[in-house]
């Protein structure tokens, strides 16, 4: 699979990346050949059907696909939460209909939990006899138009001793609008292509067959850790394309430094899996980096680097998108920090 995304990311994805960046398009084939060489089962369970890759693997299998186009890396990454949210279900009904689908890529997904996430928050679930009422907004969501499910969260309304009960409520719908959703679409400085957009939501029916799992809020953020460290592969696919590209510009020594700030980082990004504290100080030097890498590429590339048709700007585009993308509170904190070091 290893060989397999590099192949993908060299010969298909990053000579089609400029054209993506431009029109704000990703050709579907792009997909179907993700679909065809397994990757759609990445997060899959193999005794599910899934395909194995021990971690390792699977980060230098996103990084490598970030690296030859963050939008369509971006686009097709969110469908593994999808995947493995149907993989852990109780709702065997629900697991049974969609997962085989899933995992071949015959059916997409995508994913909405920022509103699930903040205090207070924007998307509510609100309980019926046979279902949820969703009422709030899901302010990003990716693939809007090339996913056929959604997979939504959002918290619970009841009250316990006059408090929200903090219970995450998880769901699949139809990634379509209709009764009770309306579409914002979103205009980004990278990743257009993404056809990221802002949902609203008027009691929309979340029917109970359609639940995967309702959480509590502590549990649900828990689960977020293994997230925010995929999330740093993007970054640091964006940064490692820069070193390569830097190196072919003559600067093989500034090349060879950076790529040794990169291993420390995802060194630091790995251990924040076992010490979760760690991570998002990590995650925000991923970001950090890809964003000085990107910087750098222009630098090197020299005044022809900010025109329309060169890939130095695009990534430093991309790299300014990864600062804020799956971003949490401490994850800000620690790029402001990072970004006023020696200036106060």
């Amino acid at each position: 699979m290893v060989e397999r995304a590099h192949t993908i990311a060299e010969e298909v994805l990053f000579p089609a990346a400029l054209d993506v960046d431009a029109q704000g398009v990703i050709p579907s084939s792009h997909f179907d050949l993700l679909a065809m060489q397994g990757f759609y089962g990445l997060a899959g369970d193999p005794e599910h059907g899934g395909i194995e890759v021990d971690f390792p693997s699977l980060v230098t299998i996103l990084e490598t696909l970030a690296g030859g186009c963050l939008t369509t890396t971006f686009t097709w990454f969110q469908h593994s939460s999808v995947v493995r949210g149907l993989t852990a279900t109780a709702n065997l009904n629900l697991r049974e209909k969609y997962l085989d689908a899933a995992l071949r890529g015959e059916l997409r997904g995508s994913v909405a939990f920022a509103g699930a996430i903040p205090q207070p928050p924007r998307l509510w679930a609100t309980a019926t006899d046979d279902g949820w009422l969703l009422s709030g907004e899901a302010p990003f969501v990716t693939g809007w138009g090339m996913v056929d499910v959604l997979q939504i969260s959002a918290r619970d309304a009841a009250l316990r001793a006059g408090e929200p009960t903090g219970t995450i409520v998880t769901g699949l719908v139809d990634a379509q609008a209709g009764a009770g959703i309306t579409v914002e679409q979103l205009h980004m400085v990278a990743a257009q292509g993404s056809n990221t957009v802002r949902l609203r939501f008027a009691d929309y029916v979340l029917p109970a067959e359609r639940v995967t799992a309702e959480v509590s809020h502590r549990d649900f953020l828990a689960n977020q850790h293994l997230s925010m460290r995929r999330s740093g592969c993007l970054a640091m696919g964006v940064a490692g394309r820069c070193i390569r590209m830097i190196g072919e510009m003559g600067q093989p020594r500034l090349a060879e430094l950076l790529l040794a700030v990169q291993d420390e980082i995802r060194d630091r990004l790995d251990a924040g899996l076992g010490d979760p504290a760690m991570l998002p100080a990590a995650r925000a030097a991923a970001s950090e980096h890809a964003y000085r890498c990107a910087g750098a590429l222009v630098v090197a590339v020299g005044s022809s680097g900010i025109l329309a048709r060169q890939h130095a700007q695009r990534l430093v585009r991309e790299a300014t998108f990864t600062l804020v993308t799956a971003g949490r509170p401490e994850i800000k904190d620690n790029l402001l920090n990072a970004f006023g070091r020696g200036h106060g």
